[in-house]
């Protein structure tokens, strides 16, 4: 998503230019007493990024199978039907590990993850959340804050951010689910939630992943982000911006990857899209990146279908992913990225997350 404002993080699709008026102006701002401090960014992603073609995605593996190499991730819970496993970037086969996905307890501020104990070759879990939540339930307020508000978010959205659990609960199996509604709301026509581990916990390098069901719907906007942790100090885009999973609800079988920083941002991120064989609303998929110093890859599934390295960036500048990031996820709709929604536009939609896990380097 395209930074609009502090509050608001950027996809990095087909959204048009963000005000860095009302960046600075939402940076300036905290959310309501008992929330994070609200994360200014916009996801915009130029609609015509380069495309890796049609290499096909394959479904992520079943929470019970810990399979996958060095860029591999953990599976489904258990309970979820799909086992196929990944292969690493560097094509090596990853080695099978069971374990059961349940959560040990609360992290803390940088979540020393005991929850998953999944094996993942070269890697070592450092935060996650599993939603072990009971049904109904708000999402873990030791990992998670609330952007509230329902100002456009810089990107002429149409929703309000609510901290309610009509917008965003945990469901008793295992998920957590975004739920965007049509309603009247504070002046708005649809509510949803925006959740983000600003102030609870951010990383510099490692595998970011989390598997996902996406929404679908003309004008309805998904997404699994990062902003700068040092936001509110250095205003987007020079913070940095990461989108990991960003899918126009008028195009579900596509996932844009995206940085967006000074000299490449808003509508000219740095950018590529992958195509699934099918709907990405169908099912769950596993959505990650792999950042270390000086190179991002983005991965679908099994699949490598993007790499940025430094010297990608245009000149005059900067590469800056460099320092901690914290994790978002989101569900808007309208924008520059996928458009107003319409008469095809079915509600309320829901975005399933089976877990977040966080990864650093051995």
């Amino acid at each position: 998503m395209m930074l609009a404002s502090l509050r608001q993080p950027t996809l990095a699709l087909t959204l048009g230019f963000v005000s860095l008026a009302s960046i600075a102006a939402a940076c300036s701002s905290d959310s309501d007493a008992g929330n994070s401090p609200g994360a200014s960014g916009s996801h915009s992603a130029a609609s015509g990024s380069p495309s890796t073609g049609g290499s096909g995605a394959t479904q992520s593996g079943g929470k019970n199978d810990a399979s996958g190499s060095a860029s591999g991730g953990g599976g489904a819970k258990g309970g979820d039907s799909s086992t196929a496993g990944r292969s690493g970037s560097a094509g090596s086969a990853g080695s099978s590990a069971g374990g059961s996905g349940g959560a040990g307890g609360s992290d803390g501020m940088n979540g020393n993850a005991g929850a998953a104990d999944e094996a993942l070759d070269g890697w070592k879990l450092s935060w996650s959340d599993e939603f072990e939540g009971e049904s109904g339930a708000k999402p873990d307020s030791a990992k998670w804050g609330y952007d509230l508000g329902g100002d456009g978010w810089g990107n002429n959205e149409l929703e309000y951010y609510t901290d309610r659990t009509d917008n965003a609960a945990t469901d008793g199996q295992g998920h957590l689910v975004i739920t965007l509604k049509a309603e009247k709301y504070m002046n708005r026509d649809y509510t949803s939630a925006r959740l983000l581990s600003l102030g609870k916990f951010s990383q510099a390098y490692g595998r970011f992943e989390a598997r996902i069901r996406v929404p679908k719907g003309q004008g309805v906007w998904p997404a699994f982000w990062m902003l700068g942790a040092d936001i509110k100090t250095n205003a987007w885009p020079n913070c940095g911006e990461i989108d990991i999973m960003e899918v126009a609800g008028k195009d579900p079988r596509t996932n844009h990857g995206s940085l967006h920083g000074p000299g490449y941002s808003g509508g000219n991120p740095l950018t590529s899209t992958v195509m699934a064989p099918s709907s990405l609303a169908d099912d769950f998929h596993l959505y990650a990146v792999e950042w270390e110093k000086n190179v991002v890859r983005f991965y679908l599934d099994a699949e490598l279908y993007e790499t940025r390295h430094d010297t990608d960036v245009p000149s005059g500048g900067a590469w800056v992913y460099d320092h901690p990031f914290f994790v978002i996820l989101n569900v808007a709709i309208g924008g520059a990225f996928g458009g107003p929604p319409d008469s095809t536009t079915v509600l309320p939609q829901t975005m399933s997350v089976d877990y977040v896990r966080v990864y650093e380097r051995k």
